[in-house]
């Protein structure tokens, strides 16, 4: 036993100055080839500096820097790769809220499970079939709406004919379109009362537009959302309804009070779904409420 613990220690001690060995190798190329590498750099940079004029020279430097920066030339400025790529991550994280708040997935997404828990079905489809095609409605429904955003805020402000500010007024003047038709004038009228905000109750909604901020817009219209969509939830739920009472006093008529009615009306309601078409009646319908 002590003759395999001297071998076991030799190798042991053979492997690790062989792993130092492999180690130094291949730490000394860099280290020889790294000077000559930034002697080279630093001779094109002076080469560049002595060859161009002295603007040039400034601009060349400047370009070599990728720092954080932003240019405002008479408020028409540029945003380097950083703050952009830090705005879209920004942007990113707050799209969840931004296409809840401001947008038709609300409505879609209550409607479609309302129509999950009245046919009965406990997990078909399930959450991210229903999530997935909320989001494609909602890209349906508010294309009209991303395109003139597209055409008149984004477009213009990454040419630099406008600046941020007015950017951002021409992209929400769309959005504000949208949501005021879908909005009603009641829930308008709370907020603004809430928020003390005063204007004429005689005069038409396209007069008051300018004078409601998109403060009170917002929860006006998720409140007009929610109302809409447990309304259409409601009127899903009646023929389900019918089907389950109906099932109910037939069962009750035979004695068989001990099996539950949803076990029964559950495939009654299936088929009634799938006669009506109502994958598509319920779709068609919801769509059109926005139009």
């Amino acid at each position: 036993m002590s003759r395999i613990k001297k071998i076991y220690c030799a190798a042991s001690f053979l492997f690790a100055a062989l792993m130092i060995t492999v180690v130094l190798a291949l730490s000394c190329p860099s280290e020889a080839y790294a000077a000559p590498a930034e002697q080279q750099d630093a001779e094109e940079i002076n080469s560049l500096n002595v060859t161009s004029t002295p603007g040039e020279g400034e601009k060349a430097t400047s370009d070599n820097n990728n720092g954080i920066h932003i240019i405002y030339n008479n408020d028409e400025g540029n945003m380097s790769g950083s703050i952009k790529i830090f705005l879209m991550l920004t942007i990113i994280t707050l799209a969840p809220s931004i296409l809840i708040m401001l947008t038709s997935y609300t409505r879609i997404i209550i409607v479609l499970h309302f129509l999950r828990s009245a046919l009965g079905t406990q997990t078909a489809p399930p959450n991210q079939v229903l999530i997935g095609l909320a989001l494609f409605l909602t890209l349906f429904i508010m294309q009209p709406v991303f395109t003139q955003v597209n055409e008149n805020a984004i477009k213009p402000l990454d040419a630099g004919e406008i600046t941020q500010e007015e950017a951002f007024e021409a992209g929400m003047e769309p959005i504000r379109e949208f949501m005021f038709g879908q909005t009603q004038r009641k829930d308008i009228n709370m907020f603004c009362e809430i928020a003390q905000i005063s204007y004429d109750p005689s005069a038409d909604l396209d007069e008051i537009k300018a004078d409601i901020p998109n403060s009170v817009l917002i929860p006006s219209f998720i409140i007009s959302e929610l109302r809409t969509a447990f309304i259409i939830g409601f009127l899903i739920y009646i023929p389900f309804i019918v089907i389950d009472m109906v099932v109910a006093s037939v069962l009750m008529s035979m004695g068989m009070m001990m099996l539950p009615p949803t076990t029964i009306s559950l495939p009654f309601k299936i088929l009634l779904f799938i006669l009506a078409d109502g994958w598509n009646l319920v779709i068609k319908n919801l769509v059109q409420t926005f139009y």
